[in-house]
């Protein structure tokens, strides 16, 4: 790997609260992530003075093991975080809310591999997608070929992960005692892997989520992990008791929360001075906007107390208990997918009800619209999720399953 990629020191942020706070870290770097929102978005990925304060605020490392120098943070504290960063720029949000579910993985990995690749540069970031990937077991590792698309945060990453089924030297693949199939993740250096930087769509384009691929890579047996194994885990801490796919969906329902209240609050500070046309009266003013305006904010503000009070349950109970059980699996999966929803039809309702104005690049609505309606197409947002839960509450076994 280029030292290039981690020889920089993290840029130093000033006037940053304690580093047991990092939403007040956020709030403390969200002016200048806002302002670079255009330019992000232009590029497909982040601004360099955002990388930087990010950095600096450590805004990457609050999943990560404390053994890897990383914060190690309750899930609640890092959706605050994430709301935060949302309401700023949806894009950056949504590169550190996936770096942070991949730094996870430190927690089931060899110490001394998990240091090289998170704790001893600053800068680290993993980025990794779904897709397509087999790993050839051979002496002392795997041979490794595949593709797999979506890696938000590519291009910034230091490492870069690829999740593969386990093909054993006789062809067959590798499954646990029940028959499922094994699948573990890879871990690549950036310069190993060949980068598509083809990603163009409508809403969080900042994130540049590339496709990527190896073909016939050596990967070491220790660079290999199988995440979210209760068997595999090195670190007993409560936080890594939830599995990194709670850690996304919680996150990720903190980026479209967040998105809806920048939304929101936008409007609420267009409604205080524009005249609507055909109208003597200011937005503010109409009965209808005032009544809309309240409801808005008691599904948005419910839906946010619904995830935060499920998640501290559920850390109660893994701290008292050693772990998670269905229920609280299946009550993190409704609260998160129901604030991604809830959140959704709150920013429709503001951008509709901004009128023209919104529709305007320079206004703080369009780019906003784009991002959360990307975000409800990823799989936590996923409706099915509600059927799920749904049969799971009225006594039935689920169709889906909840991780």
């Amino acid at each position: 790997m280029s030292a290039a990629l981690h020889s920089d020191p993290p840029a130093v942020v000033t006037g940053l609260p304690p580093r047991s706070d990092p939403a007040a870290r956020a709030r403390a770097v969200a002016p200048l992530i806002a302002a670079a929102a255009p330019r992000t978005e232009a590029a497909a990925s982040l601004a360099p003075d955002v990388l930087d304060a990010l950095h600096g605020a450590a805004l990457f490392r609050t999943l990560l093991p404390r053994a890897c120098n990383g914060e190690q943070v309750d899930l609640g504290s890092f959706v605050r975080m994430q709301e935060i960063i949302a309401a700023a720029d949806g894009s950056t949000a949504w590169c550190v809310g996936q770096a942070s579910g991949c730094s996870m993985a430190a927690a089931y990995m060899d110490p001394d591999i998990a240091w090289e690749i998170w704790g001893k540069d600053p800068r680290a970031v993993v980025a990794w997608g779904f897709g397509n990937g087999c790993a050839e077991v051979v002496p002392g590792g795997f041979r490794v070929t595949g593709t797999w698309r979506f890696a938000s945060g590519i291009r910034h990453a230091t490492w870069v992960g690829g999740h593969c089924r386990i093909q054993e030297p006789d062809g067959t693949l590798r499954r646990d005692p029940d028959g499922t199939q094994v699948e573990m993740s890879m871990m690549f250096r950036r310069d190993q892997v060949e980068i598509d930087t083809g990603w163009n769509v409508v809403g969080l384009r900042g994130t540049g989520s590339d496709t990527y691929g190896v073909t016939e890579v050596f990967v070491p047996e220790e660079y290999a992990v199988r995440r979210d194994r209760v068997e595999t885990r090195r670190i007993a801490a409560p936080l890594y008791h939830f599995t990194t796919g709670n850690a996304y969906a919680c996150g990720f329902a903190g980026v479209s929360m967040g998105l809806a209240r920048g939304l929101l609050d936008a409007f609420k500070t267009m409604a205080m001075t524009k005249t609507p046309a055909f109208s003597t009266r200011l937005l503010r003013e109409s009965e209808v906007i005032q009544a809309g305006t309240a409801r808005a904010e008691v599904k948005l503000r419910s839906a946010r107390a619904f995830l935060l009070e499920v998640i501290a349950e559920a850390e109660d109970r893994a701290e008292r208990q050693g772990g998670l059980g269905v229920e609280d699996r299946v009550d993190l999966r409704l609260a998160s997918t129901s604030a991604i929803h809830v959140a959704k039809e709150v920013a429709e309702w503001a951008y509709h009800e901004a009128g023209a104005s919104a529709i305007f690049a320079d206004q703080p609505f369009e780019r906003r619209m784009r991002d959360i309606h990307a975000s409800a197409q990823q799989v936590q947002g996923r409706s099915q999720h509600i059927e799920h839960c749904g049969q799971f509450i009225l006594g039935m076994t689920p169709k889906g399953h909840f991780v």
